[in-house]
């Protein structure tokens, strides 16, 4: 799934995201999944037809310290993401193409943080080794010219509670840990700790709220 960090928006889209919000409970609500985690993108997709929209709070030396976001399965293997932060006014588009799904081995690759203040596309690569309920997630990502490794895990405890922990390599990175809980079949929320690579390190906080919605079958 697309990175839930690091995101803002423009004024056009974020209106489009607040209809999207508005026409929400119309549409039948569908099961929470405990996928994603604090920090990096992750290969999973969101199935086709399925919507996460999410509210998002977190430190300013992370991202947009407050942002609306959504993500959408277009087709089985394909989803878009969009990001409108508040302050500052700033949009941020990624999409993310599934290559491989084959027992527990996952291969995707994507192309984030597109934004409207003049971002370049960032593509990334990842694999994922998804077996029972631990996920193992191994990746790199061109973060403005410099190559980032990026590293994963997750384990789910119970079918409400995930432990994950990520980590970003460069000087924009960091290491996190976090958990997922599903208040409902629908609602989750997702807080972390970042632990930054940049010296002095700093411990910065996180949390994401989201809603999953089913907008076609």
């Amino acid at each position: 799934m697309l990175p839930l960090s690091r995101a803002n928006r423009s004024r056009g889209p974020g209106v489009f995201l607040l209809l999207l919000l508005a026409l929400g409970p119309a549409t039948s609500a569908l099961h929470a999944t405990l996928v994603g985690l604090n920090q990096i993108v992750t290969p999973d997709i969101q199935p086709a037809g399925e919507l996460a929209l999410s509210v998002q709070a977190q430190h300013a030396a992370i991202g947009n310290s407050r942002q609306f976001q959504l993500e959408l399965g277009l087709m089985p293997r394909l989803e878009v993401g969009w990001f409108q932060g508040l302050k500052p006014d700033e949009g941020i588009f990624g999409a993310e193409l599934n290559l491989i799904q084959d027992g527990p081995h996952l291969l995707t690759l994507g192309a984030v943080n597109w934004s409207t203040r003049g971002g370049g596309v960032q593509p990334v690569l990842e694999y994922g080794y998804y077996l029972g309920p631990d996920h193992f997630v191994l990746g790199g990502i061109d973060s403005n010219g410099h190559p980032d490794l990026l590293l994963g895990y997750k384990h789910a405890f119970t079918d409400r509670l995930a432990f994950s922990a990520d980590f970003q390599s460069g000087s924009t990175g960091s290491a996190t840990a976090g958990f997922a809980w599903n208040f409902t079949p629908a609602l989750s929320i997702n807080p972390a700790i970042y632990l930054t690579n940049s010296h002095p390190h700093r411990l910065l906080g996180y949390a994401v709220l989201t809603w999953n919605v089913t907008v076609w079958k």
